[in-house]
């Protein structure tokens, strides 16, 4: 493929990528889920509220419940990324970064890092930057590493 080519390729990319980003994740699955039932917990309405948003407009907060729940992961485990990845460079620094959401990624099931396999790489990228994790989140990214093994 010609420099021109790839250029438009990532150009017609990334403005998918935008597209995506404006819909929420019941148009992006095609799947409008019915209200929780009667007596579910928080984090189920939470759930079902939030497929109602618009990707794009998600919280690292609210990502935590959705990849936690692995829901939408086609769209919210690279958005989960991105924020780990536009983070780092302030954990080293002392600055804020997101243990929750680093912790829902990493322990995600080998099964999901073998469908995500583009993901495996980038995961592993961050977490070479990161210093000074907690214990908590070593075992998590011990986790990571056992069933991303191969992958990527």
């Amino acid at each position: 493929m010609s420099t021109q080519g790839r250029r438009r390729s990532l150009m017609k990319a990334e403005m998918n990528k935008e597209r995506e980003r404006k819909r929420t994740l019941e148009e992006l699955e095609g799947q409008q889920w019915p209200q929780p039932p009667a007596g579910s917990t928080g984090l189920v309405k939470t759930v079902h509220r939030l497929r109602q948003r618009p990707v794009g407009e998600l919280t690292a907060y609210e990502l935590v419940r959705l990849v936690g729940q692995d829901a939408g992961l086609r769209w919210t485990l690279p958005l989960a990324l991105e924020i780990l990845r536009d983070t780092t460079p302030e954990q080293s620094t002392g600055g804020f970064y997101d243990d929750d959401l680093l912790s829902a990624v990493l322990t995600r099931k080998a099964v999901v890092w073998a469908a995500h396999r583009d993901l495996v790489g980038e995961m592993r990228e961050i977490l070479d930057l990161l210093t000074d994790l907690s214990p908590c989140i070593e075992r998590d990214v011990e986790k990571f590493l056992q069933a991303s093994e191969g992958i990527g």
